[in-house]
């Protein structure tokens, strides 16, 4: 909800700084003392367009910050929009927007700079203004289908329809894939089968390119590979090599051993581990220099083998570790050449099995989408009758759809509409009613809705423009059942039955400061808020039958202050 609205600089506001709090709060105050640049201050900070007639006269800029409270809902959808752009999440939310003389604007989020677009963004998360002029977020048909599932507690049907719609195009998907697969091979059978033969016979392996490079270079040496590899073996086992050279020294020191008292006998352990390394070395060498010469007529024969995998893989345009994957891909075509009526069948049968599981939940949904449908409009009907517009009507159109229109929300087309004339067609609700009506319809539908919406702070601006009496009362009453249900609602209003039935009141002022003129917010007593509506009832001079009719307005709805 909506915690704190700081204004600096917006029009005949200098320095201004609101606390709200949950439930009915109404705003009231003469025409032209300034109630509509709070909404507009809002709005800026809600991503609204700025303009520069905004900037109070004789500023730079005009600045506007609002501070919400998220804690409630850990699943608020601004989390998510949060979380998309990697900003921090917590709990409290501040949206703070500036804007210059010129028409440039600045926005931050938590004191981020971002996007009017972001802003904009969650600003439809956390506030819907509802007016004569403005409304929106109920306007919107997107958002129908979705406030009729949670009206009618139908998030899990939707999630098994969006599931099986997921399980449905994902094997379409692959018999699409599968057919066009099998068409492109056919086009290409010639070929594939005469690469493949190719490929057969070359049998390419992995790694095998790197395996056959080193060998090369190995074979291209090799007359110097032996020559030093001879010239090692004979200094370690010629008549004057180390082995000869490690076994006489042992010999000499172990026939005088047992007269040196053990003390020679960590030397002859050292000399027989070397004795022992060097002949090993020594059978190393001999072995390496048989296996060169076991390879001595095959350098001709591996770069035959390694130009060959070279040419084949330019031809096919794929490294050389490329090409036994290839060999198989081109075996796994022509596989569904051969075999390409059985697999498409099978696929073919699991899409259609699919299908069939996806129609029947969304018919099921779209059968439970219908009846929630009738019991949205009775109570919808029953909300109007009060409010003076018992021959308008309301209906929640739920249409099936073509095959085009099917998705994983299932298959219906679902908008509220209205007529407000009797056999009058229904029709969108932005089209159909004028700015008083619709303020009104929202009114209905959003108490209707009042337990499922996700917009947490509501706004009706002058909701009760051109009525008054038992309308306005009824307007008041339901006004005070959303501030009443865990919602916050923000009225800005000219009727005393409406402005009776706030738990919280705020008059806007406009006074004279030098010679300027300045707009100021003052949240009003209950003797203050008695006067208020007292000249809300008389107008300029306030008598003693308009307190007295105020206190009796206001008497009866003590408990919600």
């Amino acid at each position: 909800m909506l915690v704190t609205l700081s204004i600096r600089d917006v029009v005949l506001i200098e320095r201004l700084t609101l606390a709200f709090r949950p439930g009915l709060c109404v705003l009231t105050g003469e025409t032209g003392a300034g109630k509509s640049i709070l909404l507009d201050s809002l709005g800026l900070a809600l991503g609204a367009r700025g303009d520069s007639a905004l900037v109070r006269h004789g500023s730079d800029q005009a600045s506007v910050t609002a501070e919400f409270d998220l804690s409630a809902r850990a699943d608020h959808p601004a989390f998510a929009i949060l979380r998309e752009q990697e900003l921090e999440v917590e709990d409290t939310l501040v949206l703070r927007r500036t804007l210059t003389s010129d028409g440039r604007s600045r926005c931050f989020v938590n004191d981020q700079p971002v996007g009017v677009t972001l802003l904009r963004r969650l600003g439809e998360t956390l506030v819907e203004v509802h007016g004569q002029f403005e409304t929106h977020g109920l306007l919107d048909p997107r958002t129908h289908r979705d406030l009729l599932d949670d009206y009618a507690n139908l998030r899990k049907s939707g999630e098994k329809v969006s599931s099986l719609w997921r399980s449905w195009r994902q094997v379409e998907q692959a018999r699409l894939q599968a057919a066009e697969d099998a068409t492109r091979a056919r086009a290409e059978e010639d070929f594939l089968r005469h690469a493949a033969a190719e490929l057969d016979a070359l049998d390419p392996k992995a790694g095998e390119e790197e395996e056959l490079a080193e060998k090369r270079v190995t074979l291209q040496h090799r007359e110097k590979l032996i020559d030093a590899i001879n010239g090692a073996y004979g200094e370690l086992s010629g008549d004057r090599g180390a082995e000869r050279g490690l076994a006489a020294a042992l010999k000499s020191l172990i026939r005088i051993a047992d007269k040196a008292g053990g003390r020679l006998d960590p030397v002859i352990q050292v000399l027989d581990e070397a004795a022992a390394e060097v002949a090993e070395a020594a059978r190393s060498l001999q072995a390496l220099s048989a296996d060169i010469d076991m390879d001595g007529g095959s350098l001709e024969k591996i770069e035959d083998r390694l130009f060959a995998l070279r040419a084949a893989a330019r031809k096919h345009g794929v490294e050389v570790d490329g090409l036994a994957p290839l060999r198989a891909d081109m075996a796994r075509k022509l596989a569904l050449i051969e075999d390409q009526g059985d697999l498409l069948q099978r696929l073919a049968k699991q899409a259609d099995e699919a299908k069939a599981a996806y129609l029947e939940a969304a018919r099921a949904l779209s059968a439970a989408r219908s009846k929630a449908a009738g019991k949205l409009d009775k109570a919808v009907a029953d909300e109007l009758k009060p409010l003076r517009m018992e021959k308008a009507r309301f209906t929640t159109r739920v249409a099936q759809t073509g095959e085009d229109g099917w998705g994983p929300q299932g298959i219906d087309d679902i908008a509220f509409q209205v007529a407000t004339n009797p056999g009058a067609p229904p029709g969108p609700l932005h089209k159909i009613a004028s700015g008083g009506e619709l303020a009104r319809f929202m009114l209905a539908l959003k108490v209707v809705l009042a337990q499922v919406g996700t917009v947490p702070t509501l706004v009706f601006d002058e909701v009760d423009t051109g009525v008054g009496g038992a309308v306005a009362d009824a307007i008041g009453e339901r006004l005070g059942r959303l501030g009443g249900s865990g919602l916050q609602v923000l009225v800005v209003t000219h009727s005393p039955q409406v402005a009776a039935r706030g738990a919280y009141h705020w008059q806007v002022r406009k006074h004279a400061a030098g010679s300027r003129v300045k707009t100021e917010v003052v949240e009003l007593s209950d003797a203050e808020r008695k006067e208020e509506i007292a000249r809300m009832l008389s107008g300029a001079e306030i008598t003693e039958a308009a307190r007295a009719a105020a206190e009796s307005l206001i008497g009866p709805r003590d408990r919600l202050l």
